[in-house]
């Protein structure tokens, strides 16, 4: 799972608290949403797609813009082409609550997303150019200098729709709906635009920065995966995550995720069940791979190269590979033979990846190892993104 930016030392301080007399002064924590099967029923819910990018709250004060991330870290210095065109079309004294995302030809791209949090001035100047990014707003803090957090959330919806009449890209508004069968037609095809889910919203919230009072649901399916290896858990107890491969059409293992959120007991459980798969694992494609990468180490040698993302090579993604990212974390992991295959949830798959870590389901004594294949996985039915953003503007 990629960070948030603004930690691991890619964002600096916190923001600082804006000068004069604004209504909503940064830093703010968003409000977020806790998870749900199914989307809610009955009225006053507004459904809203769930956008795949950066959190962000813009400040656009007298002095200028400033962006905050869900973690109160400045992004403002990322995202240049973003405080340009908000100075120019936003007024001052207002706060919106949004999402930075990087349309692609397919669709949203989070890891050109990802690539913009870089340390070089050059490097992310040439990057606002090459990969330019949008805002998409869906909350309203403060307009006209006047602080709107104790606003029902369908009033700050109206004054939204309101400010950001006119206003064209990079800044979009959100799609948003009060029909049910609206809203689950978005779930099953704006995926196909890189969205992962929608989000419902009691139209009578105030804003309550920090707090899981939302409804998300987010795309959930299933996939057989090979097990090639185990992190032990940060405390020494047990596993933590399972190392998940699936091979590709030449047959070709790649490291495609992890299982991870185990209870105490689960972890304890699993050092047993995959202990008989530790032995033989000296032709464990991982480890060749890894040990071919120039800076390369062994599993127990600590991280190095091997995933293409951290300059490992196209042959195949293998796990260890540090960026900036992990931050110096340790990525040491114990191989096993890539024998044993396990059931997961996953939401959403990145390119060749799990864009975040999947859930563990079962055991699956009954699968081959080579039969786990990308093919397997549902892939969603393009969209053109024009399509996600005309539906809000």
């Amino acid at each position: 799972m990629t960070p948030e930016p603004g930690t691991n030392g890619s964002g600096g301080d916190p923001v600082a608290p804006a000068a004069g007399g604004d209504p909503v002064a940064p830093p703010v924590a968003p409000m977020l949403a806790k998870p749900a099967r199914e989307l809610p029923r009955g009225p006053g819910f507004l459904y809203e797609p769930k956008w795949d990018g950066f959190r962000c709250i813009v400040f656009r004060t007298a002095g200028g813009v400033e962006l905050g991330s869900r973690n109160e870290r400045p992004l403002t210095r990322y995202f240049p082409e973003l405080v340009a065109a908000m100075g120019a079309a936003l007024p001052p004294g207002c706060v919106i609550d949004g999402e930075i995302v990087v349309p692609g030809p397919s669709g949203l791209d989070f890891d050109a997303l990802s690539q913009r949090i870089h340390p070089a001035q050059r490097r992310i100047d040439e990057l606002a150019a090459a990969t330019p990014a949008s805002f998409v707003a869906f909350d309203l803090l403060a307009s006209g200098g006047r602080d709107l957090r104790g606003e029902p959330l369908a009033e700050r919806r109206r004054q939204l729709v309101t400010l950001l009449a006119g206003v064209g890209p990079p800044i979009h508004l959100t799609p948003a709906t009060e029909d049910l069968e609206v809203a689950a037609g978005w779930f099953a095809r704006f995926e196909g635009a890189g969205l992962d889910g929608v989000v419902a919203k009691d139209q009578a919230l105030t804003y309550q920065p920090g707090k899981r009072v939302m409804v998300k649901v987010k795309h959930e399916r299933t996939a057989d995966c090979v097990v090639g290896g185990f992190r032990t858990h940060k405390d020494g107890r047990g596993v933590g995550s399972l190392l998940l491969g699936l091979h590709d059409a030449a047959g070709v293992l790649h490291h495609v995720g992890v299982a991870s959120g185990f209870s105490v007991a689960r972890r304890l459980e699993l050092v047993g069940e995959v202990e008989p798969y530790r032995t033989g694992t000296e032709a464990h494609p991982w480890l060749l791979r890894f040990a071919s990468t120039p800076g390369g180490a062994g599993p127990a040698g600590g991280p190095g190269g091997g995933d293409p993302a951290g300059g490992g090579g196209p042959a195949a993604r293998v796990p260890g590979g540090q960026s900036r990212w992990t931050g110096g974390k340790d990525l040491s992991w114990t191989p096993l033979r890539p024998e044993l295959v396990c059931e997961v949830a996953y939401d959403h798959l990145q390119g060749d990846r799990f864009r975040h870590a999947t859930s563990f389901r079962r055991w699956r004594p009954d699968r081959d190892a080579p039969s786990c294949t990308y093919a397997q996985l549902e892939a969603p039915v393009p969209l053109e993104l024009a399509e996600v953003f005309a539906a809000g503007d």
